[in-house]
């Protein structure tokens, strides 16, 4: 549609040409065809979701919020925590099937103790049941036993 003084008019160059592309994705880059094939770059296009999951999950899984930090290092390292977190929880889902947060409902109430009685350190593990069991294993890849 175009609209002057004189009125509205139907452009049907524009229209014409919409309709030709119809169903037509377009993919811009900044790096070259000898850089990245061009179906390579499609493909990792289509991996992006997995970045905006991660901020998703960092954001709301993790509770990592912003924190106002004034030095350079303060700011290094909470990013480092929280990125740390992040390739965990990545894993921990990963291996285990299991969103992140439902890793976490399953698993805290999961304690043990240490406890000093006459000077002789003792330790008490989680009871944990065979269901919670095959969590674990699958999450550290390998048999536990306490």
């Amino acid at each position: 549609m175009t609209v002057t003084a004189k009125g509205r008019r139907l452009d049907t160059a524009s229209l014409e040409r919409a309709r030709m592309l119809v169903g037509l994705k377009g993919y811009v880059t900044n790096l070259l065809v000898s850089l990245m094939d061009p179906s390579e770059i499609i493909g990792k296009y289509h991996e992006l979701w997995h970045v905006e999951q991660s901020f998703r999950m960092s954001k709301t899984d993790l509770r990592a919020r912003p924190i106002f930090h004034r030095t350079r290092d303060a700011i290094e390292a909470h990013l480092t925590v929280v990125f740390a977190a992040l390739a965990v929880s990545r894993v921990v889902q990963e291996r285990s099937g299991l969103a992140i947060v439902k890793v976490v409902k399953l698993l805290r109430p999961l304690r043990s103790a240490t406890i000093a009685i006459n000077g002789t350190r003792h330790i008490f593990p989680p009871q944990v049941d065979a269901d919670l069991q095959g969590l674990l294993e699958r999450i550290s890849g390998s048999s536990l036993t306490h």
